[in-house]
């Protein structure tokens, strides 16, 4: 049998550990107690030793998806300052319904294990999915990272580019600038000597 609470995670902080993981089970003498942190709330549950592990999980995943979907639709995008700002202990207790419709299906782990496998394997699935989702997002930031590093680099060998011609005429002008002078001087001397 499964007992849920929902619990805000200020509160879940004070129950476990900041640094404790997302996902764990407590085991106590007859029951265990699962718990899972998503979107700055705790869900937890309690259910006999017996009871598979991955369906209390699957369960929990499960309230943590209607829980949020009903929050989004009763306080739209406010709903985390909503939860933030209770002061009632049982100020959510209008979604109980929802949970028991839901405990209802898990309350039987040897009926529904046929059907706890099949949701085991779509947890499992989506869990990869989000993961997947994840480093796609983190890889275009880094795409968009080296884009502009590239953006910022071509831009530095145009400004290169331009210094080197800018220091080869220079150069040239050393070089050749004083023989340049020099022949100049000659021929004005020369026509001025011949032709004057």
């Amino acid at each position: 049998m499964l007992n849920t609470v929902l619990v805000s995670h200020i509160t879940c902080n004070r129950l476990f550990a900041i640094r404790s993981p997302g996902r764990m089970s407590i085991t106590s003498s007859e029951n265990t107690f699962y718990y899972m942190v998503r979107e700055s709330l705790c869900y937890l549950t309690m259910a006999e030793k017996s009871y598979p592990k991955r369906t209390a999980f699957l369960y929990l995943e499960e309230v943590a998806d209607a829980m949020i979907l009903e929050l989004t639709k009763e306080f739209q995008n406010d709903w985390r300052t909503q939860v933030d700002q209770t002061a009632r202990p049982f100020r959510f207790i209008h979604y109980d319904p929802i949970i028991q419709r839901l405990q209802r299906g898990y309350r039987d782990a040897k009926a529904s294990s046929g059907n706890a496998q099949l949701q085991d394997d779509l947890g499992d699935i989506q869990t990869i999915m989000r993961k997947n989702i994840d480093e796609i997002l983190n890889r275009g930031e880094k795409l968009d990272h080296v884009s502009n590093m590239s953006a910022e680099l071509q831009q530095k060998s145009k400004d290169f580019k331009w210094g080197a011609k800018k220091l080869t005429w220079q150069a040239r002008l050393q070089q050749y600038g004083p023989m340049a002078a020099g022949t100049s001087l000659v021929f004005l001397v020369l026509y001025l000597k011949f032709f004057l």
